[in-house]
């Protein structure tokens, strides 16, 4: 199927979404991928992690307009060789979705909500955080708490970040679309952020740019 999804969801951060539907073979065949390249994809022994590695370049490569190359930092973090894009990855099921910018520091988690992810909540919420759950929406506002706190783990940068004590998501009312506020509490730094998101099916997409 390809592209799904490309929209400026912020003055300045283009967020785009793939759906893979084409083979390895339609995949690689779009891209001009360089030598080492080449020896990075043939590293992957999983098909479907081979199947990710492309789509996220031909998806990038859509969102920027011409052919780019990612690299990453000494904590994993992507960037593009020419370092004029701030970008974001996450992958889920059939789905890729990309966030990037020139301006901003973005981050990006996609889930789809099929897990068991109720009974694992006590590893990432804090108490005050289990109690603003809604009764009525339970999974999938523990979901939109995970993908919040996947994305400012992104978009901070930094190493050893624990997800139930220096990420704090602030109470919201669990919609389809909307936005709410979290803030990252480490070693010095406090800091707010806006985060935004929005289902698609049984896919949920959370990002921030600032």
């Amino acid at each position: 199927m390809g592209l799904l999804f490309k929209e400026y969801v912020k003055p300045g951060c283009l967020l785009g979404i793939w759906e893979t539907s084409e083979d390895f073979i339609t995949l690689y065949s779009d891209l001009n991928l360089s030598e080492d390249e080449v020896h990075t994809l043939n590293s992957f022994g999983n098909y479907s992690r081979k199947l990710e590695w492309l789509t996220v370049r031909s998806l990038l490569n859509d969102l920027v307009g011409r052919k780019v190359k990612i690299h990453y930092n000494g904590k994993r973090k992507p960037f593009l060789n020419d370092e004029k894009f701030n970008i974001s990855i996450s992958h889920s099921k059939r789905l890729t979705s990309v966030i990037l910018s020139r301006e901003h520091r973005v981050g990006i988690d996609m889930e789809h909500m099929s897990g068991k992810i109720t009974g694992l909540s006590e590893k990432f919420l804090s108490s005050e955080e289990e109690s603003a759950i809604s009764k009525e929406r339970e999974k999938y506002h523990i979901y939109l708490y995970w993908c919040a706190k996947e994305a400012l783990y992104k978009i901070c940068d930094m190493q050893n970040l624990n997800f139930k004590k220096d990420i704090i998501i602030d109470p919201f009312e669990p919609r389809d679309n909307g936005t709410f506020t979290g803030r990252v509490i480490k070693s010095g730094v406090n800091e707010e952020f806006q985060l935004e998101y929005f289902r698609y099916g049984d896919y949920l997409i959370v990002w921030c740019c600032k």
